[in-house]
């Protein structure tokens, strides 16, 4: 492996934090010895794409709240990040708006009585959209893996959906499971 490819795993994103704790990203990072950070590039709400609706089980077109991100690892663009959230959990809370929240957005949401007891994350790889590319400096031949994951609460309902693109060469996703 490669000293500028990045091991991720998926469990700091579902768990609060507990109270002055940073962000899962920073607090992550910072574990491994790196220096990550993101770049909040919009927050507010949008129609839902078609497959974030059908996630979320809404109507296609049905507004949500969005927070759109570049993550940084040690200063190189590695992961565009778009979360998405009903309206009914996250208009008018800090999901909405472009500044950070403490202890990051699973923190938030278990405040608001949203806490995951479930996830499903698909991954595929494609050729990036020309945005993609030019955001995270990729070559013409270069595709992306692209992460899908969908969280939900005791009750079964989905309350986030995120979609993730990131250069393969420079992720590693690993996934463990405690059997018993």
């Amino acid at each position: 492996m490669e000293s500028s490819e990045w091991v991720s795993t998926s469990m700091p994103y579902l768990a609060p934090r507990e109270k002055g704790q940073p962000d899962p990203w920073t607090a992550e990072t910072a574990a491994a010895g790196r220096r990550g950070r993101q770049r909040i590039i919009h927050a507010g709400e949008v129609p839902a794409p078609p497959e974030v609706a059908e996630k979320l089980g809404l109507a296609p077109g049905t507004d949500v709240v969005v927070r759109r991100r570049i993550m940084y690892l040690d200063d190189v663009p590695c992961e565009l990040t778009d979360s998405y959230y009903p309206t009914a959990i996250a208009r008018g809370t800090r999901l909405a708006e472009t500044a950070k929240i403490p202890g990051g957005a699973v923190t938030l949401l278990a405040d608001l009585g949203h806490t995951a007891t479930h996830v499903r994350e698909d991954v595929t790889a494609r050729m990036p959209t020309p945005e993609e590319r030019a955001t995270l400096d990729l070559g013409p031949d270069e595709p992306v893996l692209h992460l899908t994951r969908v969280t939900l609460d005791a009750q079964g309902h989905p309350f986030q959906t995120d979609r993730m693109v990131m250069p393969p060469e420079r992720q590693r996703l690993r996934y463990e499971r405690t059997i018993g």
